[in-house]
């Protein structure tokens, strides 16, 4: 780790303190000045025996904080993953001063205080690390505490990571030089760099290199105190996912196509189950603006139900808003020359003749695809998940994107928060890979999160 980033992982610790406990201070004044009017106390706490009370909890809280990895800071790292973590971390050290106060019954005596107290702990400790991290990202710009990196491939993996890394310099990455080959002759050139140049991280980009390629540029690596990284192919994603039992004596090791199966699989169910109802109660009067909006713009039904491929490529009708004129599927077609994305199976054309004057809208803003919500109802989707294709686009898959087909499709994923139709096929295909073979209800709840803002923010939709 550089020394900056030492140092602003140190800087974390006291500007969560101070927030934590002046969160509970606000919370404290709130309860027995701003509130005592409408509600009046009936036990009251002096606030000299209030102070103590808090800077023990926000001690613990700070370890707690420290537990849940919220001191490993990375200029890589992103904000809305803090957010989530320090939510998490601020519930936890609720849950544990509930449990002190379930056993010491004199130990606290307003409930607003630990309700208002956790809700602004979760702002102001948000608000300090966003601070902190403005700093650190301005001097990042500037080119202080930038990691100095050496990327060995010459595939599109290695040719994305050099232009993000130089395009976005708030990553916390320089590139000094990049090695456009694998194997021995760059085990040799690696070597020679690395005693030439000072080098923090050594990226091997290449999927293909060998393990014994792997192996000695790792020795190589760790000789020099230089951190490195590479790049999974598809079977060491998998293998990430296993489980190990005694059959006869013998460990049997199974290679799970995802962690959904099993428990997950029911986890998830249940969750897709409750979420989209409350959706589908909360919106249910803009589903019903945006029935007659487009019953009203053009003609034919209000909604579209096309045949898509699910999971175990099982097939089903997908519901839409309908955002094209009616025998729009019959213009495809004639349509196709026009296809701008030939990297892939899928169609995409920017000024699609079949769209309507209201579809745009609704396309661009995502609201035709909340008739899904009754998909997932009906088990046919998942509110996460990969992007549902259909049949003749799937007939078009190569050998590992037929692994999409292990989960059920979702409304949202990984792939569409991360550049929506940006992406080629390719792209688009590897991170729902990733996604099926890293699945937890953390990254399901971090997806659905950030969602709304990649839909409102609207940067890539076509």
């Amino acid at each position: 780790m550089k020394r900056t980033e030492l140092v602003f992982s140190g800087v974390l610790v006291p500007v969560d303190y101070l927030m934590i406990v002046a969160a509970g201070l606000v919370a404290y004044r709130l309860r027995f000045r701003e509130i005592a009017s409408l509600r009046p106390v009936v036990y009251e706490l002096p606030l000299k025996e209030f102070i103590p009370i808090l800077i023990g909890v926000g001690l613990i809280w700070v370890c707690v904080f420290a537990l849940s990895g919220l001191y490993t800071m990375r200029g890589t790292r992103r904000f809305l993953d803090e957010i989530v973590k320090i939510f998490l971390a601020c519930s936890t050290g609720v849950l544990f001063l509930m449990v002190l106060i379930f056993f010491q019954r004199e130990l606290f005596s307003s409930r607003f205080i630990i309700l208002a107290g956790w809700l602004l702990a979760i702002v102001s400790v948000s608000i300090g690390r966003l601070i902190v991290r403005s700093i650190q990202h301005a001097l990042l710009q500037k080119g202080y505490g930038l990691r100095n990196v050496l990327i060995i491939g010459s595939g599109e993996t290695a040719s994305l990571l050099n232009k993000q890394f130089r395009a976005s310099p708030q990553l916390g990455y320089r590139v000094l030089a990049e090695i456009p080959v694998s194997g021995d002759a760059a085990i040799q050139q690696l070597g020679g760099m690395l005693q030439a140049q000072p080098i923090d991280e050594v990226i091997l980009a290449d999927p293909s290199a060998g393990r014994e390629t792997r192996l000695k540029m790792v020795d190589l690596c760790h000789d020099r105190h230089v951190s490195f990284k590479y790049t999974a192919d598809l079977l060491d994603a998998a293998i990430s996912n296993v489980t190990i039992e005694t059959i006869i004596g013998r460990p049997m090791i199974e290679i799970k196509r995802t962690p959904l199966d099993g428990w997950g699989r029911i986890l998830k169910r249940i969750t897709d189950t409750f979420f989209a109802a409350i959706i589908l109660l909360i919106l249910s009067p803009l589903l019903i603006c945006v029935a007659i909006i487009i019953k009203l713009d053009s003609s034919g039904p209000v909604f579209y139900r096309s045949e898509r491929v699910g999971e175990r490529e099982r097939r089903f009708g997908a519901y839409k808003f309908r955002s094209m004129v009616e025998n729009a599927h019959a213009m495809k077609p004639e349509l196709m020359k026009f296809n701008e994305r030939s990297d892939g199976p899928l169609f995409k054309m920017k000024d699609d003749p079949r769209v309507t004057r209201f579809g745009k809208f609704i396309r661009r803003t995502s609201l035709d695809e909340l008739p899904q919500l009754f998909n997932i109802l009906r088990g046919e989707m998942s509110l996460v998940g990969p992007r549902p294709h259909e049949p003749e686009e799937v007939r078009r898959y190569q050998k590992e994107q037929r692994k999409l087909l292990a989960i059920k499709p979702g409304v949202t994923g990984l792939a569409q928060i991360s550049g929506r139709s940006e992406l080629n096929f390719n792209e688009e295909a590897r991170l729902d890979i990733y996604y099926i073979e890293h699945w937890s209800p953390l990254l399901d709840f971090k997806i659905l999160l950030r969602t709304p803002w990649v839909v409102l923010s609207a940067k890539s939709a076509s």
